[in-house]
């Protein structure tokens, strides 16, 4: 798959324009969205995502097409997952209803900036050494080991919230007023420039979607090889995460069995990454530094149905166990 440096140019500078736009349009006056204004802009986001999925299908082939929308799936998914750790922090530093907006746009957005380096990184690995992908399998099955432990476990003490490194560096080496003022990310108390605690989240929340790119980045290699649609997989995965926050809320506390569901497919896509190192594989104690031919690649269209199937199932009885719950108080 070719991708002319003007279609890259075109569509950096389109997802960019995109989110221009929503800082604009969303971010610019603070408010708290409503779930109608919140439902219709996510309906909007994810409808250009499927366009961009559907040309990208015409132009580049099913393959391709059907990669994209795996990788879009998946990583939407992960994104979802993530807004449980939003929210905790947005508790955590008491952010105000009203400046929530900003704090998760330029935090997605930086995410996004440095989840484009992981991806290039990734890509340049993964065409120099393709032992890489042994490396990148074994994490996704240790991830999703960690996630489905975590999803058996007592989830009914309320998660807390400890500063990343992030967080910690900016309040050693700057001056943190722990008073809003507004929207500014820094002020002046007693003449001195403080960085405000609006700054502090965005920080956070930056840095914590960056941890979670070290999961994501590895799964959607798993889909696909194709650094264009890593990337743009990741940016409209993004994109209108902002949206589905405000949308979600309370139904993010009703989805008990999402991890458990996320932990089905990061396992899935790990055990595909391993028998895809295998099947090419050039370490000299595997084989004889030979590829074990053998090993059966799997389908695109059996990696789709894998992964909507377990968000489905883990979806559906998240909700019925949500009800009989509620049933029984």
């Amino acid at each position: 798959m070719h991708v002319p440096l003007w279609v890259w140019l075109a569509t950096v500078a389109g997802i960019i324009a995109l989110f221009v736009f929503d800082f604009v349009f969303h971010v610019r006056k603070p408010h708290e969205p409503s779930f109608k204004e919140a439902a219709a802009w996510s309906c909007v986001f994810i409808a250009i995502a499927i366009a961009f999925g559907a040309g990208l299908w015409w132009v580049w082939g099913p393959q391709r097409g059907a990669e994209y929308f795996a990788g879009f799936i998946t990583e939407k998914s992960l994104s979802v997952d993530n807004l449980f750790v939003f929210v905790i922090i947005m508790a955590k530093f008491a952010v105000p209803r009203v400046h929530q907006q900003k704090a998760l746009l330029i935090g997605i957005v930086i995410a996004l900036i440095m989840r484009g380096i992981f991806i290039a990184v990734g890509a340049a690995a993964i065409h120099q050494f393709s032992w890489v992908f042994y490396i990148f399998g074994a994490f996704l099955l240790w991830t999703a080991y960690k996630l489905g432990k975590e999803s058996f476990e007592d989830s009914d003490e309320e998660e807390e919230y400890r500063p990343n490194l992030a967080v910690r560096l900016v309040q050693r080496w700057l001056p943190v007023t722990n008073e809003y003022h507004g929207k500014q990310l820094l002020a002046k108390v007693d003449g001195k420039r403080v960085v405000t605690p609006l700054f502090m989240v965005i920080v956070a929340l930056g840095f914590t979607d960056l941890l979670f790119a070290l999961d994501s980045i590895p799964a959607i290699y798993g889909l696909t090889r194709e650094p264009y649609i890593v990337f743009t997989t990741n940016a409209f995965a993004l994109l209108g995460l902002l949206q589905l926050y405000f949308l979600l809320g309370g139904l993010l506390s009703r989805l008990v069995y999402l991890g458990l569901g996320l932990s089905v497919i990061l396992a899935f896509i790990g055990v595909k990454l391993v028998l895809e190192a295998l099947h090419e594989n050039t370490l000299p104690f595997i084989n004889g530094g030979h590829p074990i031919e053998s090993i059966p690649e799997i389908p695109i269209w059996l990696s789709m149905t894998i992964i909507v199937g377990a968000l489905v199932v883990t979806g559906v009885a998240s909700l019925i166990k949500d009800r009989r719950d509620r049933a029984r108080v």
